[in-house]
């Protein structure tokens, strides 16, 4: 909640800016958004200034205050995350494309050793197991199974986006099945099915930690 008020504070902060007076405007052109609140967080009124132009800038300060703070918080959050992670299964957050955020949700759906029977019944409490899409006896088609634990199954995406982008062995994987005609959705919900496998028998076969 804290990165996603943030977020927001950002987002009125830009769109403040484009309907911002002119003097006002130029001060920002150019700059991303960090620069943004940088910028903003330190403006200081001016007393030759009219009434509009003193009530943007004391809330484009105000909104560049709170996406930093909110910022801090968020980052406190998961500092604190990380090191009940660390404490408890480190194994789990030196996987590649698993950061805290991750690591956590991952560990919440899954719990304990022998709470979920079988690897299959993870990728369905995670909504990555297919779901055959054809009628008849031949099944060669399968669709987006929408169900199960959809804060698990953002989780697994993450990691699955992360390592399509930096992970070596992925990218290969990839490559092999956009050559078998496969589409980039295809490919990721494959994917996400192999990353809920492979996380599920580190968590069965790994050190636990009071």
């Amino acid at each position: 909640s804290a990165v996603n008020a943030s977020t927001d504070a950002q987002r009125q902060l830009f769109s403040l800016l484009i309907a911002a007076p002119e003097p006002i405007r130029e001060r920002f052109r150019g700059q991303k958004v960090p620069a943004m609140i940088r910028t903003a967080a330190k403006m200081r009124l001016n007393s030759t200034w009219d009434l509009e132009t003193t009530t943007t800038v004391r809330t484009l300060r105000a909104l560049a205050r709170r996406a930093r703070a909110l910022s801090k918080e968020a980052a406190e959050h998961e500092n604190a995350i990380r090191a009940i992670v660390l404490a408890w299964r480190p194994d789990v957050l030196a996987q590649p494309g698993v950061g805290p955020i991750v690591a956590a949700t991952v560990l919440c759906a899954w719990s304990h050793p022998g709470r979920i029977h079988s690897e299959a019944a993870f990728a369905m409490l995670a909504g990555v197991a297919p779901i055959p899409a054809n009628s008849g006896q031949v099944t060669t088609r399968h669709r987006l199974n929408r169900y199960g634990d959809r804060q698990l199954n953002r989780a697994l995406h993450t990691i699955a986006l992360s390592r399509i982008h930096y992970d070596q062995t992925t990218r290969e994987y990839v490559t092999r099945r956009t050559a078998e005609g496969k589409t980039n959705r295809e490919i990721t919900r494959c994917l996400k099915r192999y990353i809920a496998r492979d996380l599920y028998r580190l968590l069965e076969a790994g050190p636990i930690r009071p």
